[in-house]
């Protein structure tokens, strides 16, 4: 099982899966302001390679980082979490949660339900 990251160690994974390959300078360059020290952004790509999220490559004098874990690999985990932590496991109980909250309505619900019909006969 992946590791959940911090918020700061997932924006920069945001960061990341969005560019692919990054030094420490374009990865600083997508935050947003005010900007975090350079060393802060150094300190928490490293942080992420000891997680084993990112690699990293010999750029010149400098490293150039990448990401080891697919973004849908970790959004699948975070989800699965949280459904886990916050509705016993079940997906019913979340999607229902969010339709008695009104943070979703019932066309969405036969919309998400049509995608999964679909992506079961594609199987």
């Amino acid at each position: 099982m992946t590791k959940q990251l911090t918020k700061a160690e997932e924006q920069i994974m945001q960061i990341l899966w969005l560019l692919k390959k990054a030094t420490v300078k374009e990865i600083m360059a997508e935050l947003p302001d005010p900007k975090p020290a350079y060393n802060t952004v150094s300190t928490i790509v490293r942080i992420l390679e000891n997680k084993k999220f990112v690699g990293h490559e010999k750029m010149g004098k400098g490293y150039r980082y990448f990401p080891l874990v697919e973004k849908e690999t970790y959004s699948n985990q975070s989800l699965n979490k949280l459904i886990n932590n916050y509705f016993s496991g079940s997906f019913k109980s979340m999607v229902s949660f969010f339709v008695k909250n009104n943070e979703i309505d019932l066309q969405d619900v036969e919309d998400l339900l049509e995608k999964i019909k679909n992506s079961q006969k594609n199987d």
